[in-house]
């Protein structure tokens, strides 16, 4: 799992231990894959490099640090998914938005074959999302515009909860 930072000092400890402790516990439960979480930092002014050396200290087998000095959430993720070896990358926000427990629906179907990408929604009628009003305004109106304009099918482009095969992902990354 990759979380992709940017001044994340407040939060990028509990989050990643919190996601650490979930996906640890729960290993049985998400086979058939192992796990690591890489910690992509892009550019950060504050303390959250050293937070996520940190990290890796405490959890050495599965939490890894990668340190970019480009800005940019679609560079680190395309750093870190081409310097990794698992057979599905996938990221999620660091303010842990996503609800973790949905983890496994996110990956297995990857690596049973069944999509090539997979990504969660905070607009499906079953989600419960509380933001305030102008949040949920601004996320909707940028939906409909991507709807409208490019003609995309999907329903929340933003949403911080993304998988996809290495297969699938390499031609996008070699660019």
């Amino acid at each position: 799992m990759i979380i992709p930072i940017y001044n994340e000092e407040v939060q990028l400890a509990d989050s990643v231990s919190t996601l650490c402790s979930f996906l640890d516990r729960h290993a049985r439960d998400l086979t058939p894959f192992s796990w690591n979480v890489v910690i992509a930092d892009n550019a950060s002014t504050d303390a959250s490099w050293q937070i996520a050396k940190s990290l890796c200290d405490w959890c050495p087998n599965q939490v890894r640090a990668l340190h970019l000095a480009r800005k940019g959430r679609g560079y680190a993720l395309k750093q870190a998914w081409l310097s990794s070896k698992a057979a599905v990358v996938a990221y999620m926000d660091v303010d842990l938005s996503t609800d973790i427990g949905s983890t496994g629906s996110l990956i297995l179907p990857l690596l049973q074959g069944g999509a090539d990408i997979a990504f969660g929604s905070r607009l499906m009628p079953q989600s419960q999302v509380t933001r305030s009003p102008k949040r949920e305004f601004i996320s909707r109106t940028y939906n409909l515009m991507l709807r409208s304009y490019l003609a995309v099918s999907f329903h929340d482009a933003q949403c911080g909860f993304k998988a996809i095969t290495a297969q699938a992902a390499m031609p996008c990354c070699l660019r």
